[in-house]
């Protein structure tokens, strides 16, 4: 499988005023939350909240800032939350992924909202 892009809004709840931001992200199901690069952060005027310790695909370990709150929008599904600040671009992780309830359709390389639930996004809650 190759890689999967994706077209986000990136909004600052906190500060109405700031225009959204539209980004191409990348799809990876291995991260857990969604990542901004610094200069995304900034745009957005998204303040640390405080440093999160990450493990890089290298092996490596890396004190970053965790910010927020940051809306992530996708079609007609919304996710509210935190972001790690690192890299170069846009990274959507596993959480907002599910928060959306949002699925991978590997043969056309692509993010869909999930067709079981078109209208709206659905969670299991046990």
């Amino acid at each position: 499988m190759g890689l999967i892009r994706t077209k986000l809004t990136l909004r600052n709840p906190a500060n109405p005023s700031l225009a959204p931001i539209e980004a191409l992200a990348l799809v990876d199901t291995g991260a857990i939350t969604l990542c901004l690069p610094p200069h995304v952060a900034l745009q957005l005027g998204l303040r640390a909240i405080e440093q999160r310790e990450v493990t890089l695909a290298d092996g490596r370990r890396q004190l970053v800032d965790y910010v927020g709150p940051v809306q992530v929008t996708f079609q007609n599904r919304n996710s509210f939350g935190g972001a790690l600040v690192l890299g170069d671009e846009v990274i959507l992780g596993a959480i907002p992924m599910e928060d959306m309830d949002l699925v991978i359709n590997p043969t056309r390389l692509a993010v869909t909202v999930n067709p079981e639930n078109p209208n709206f996004p659905a969670a299991i809650v046990k």
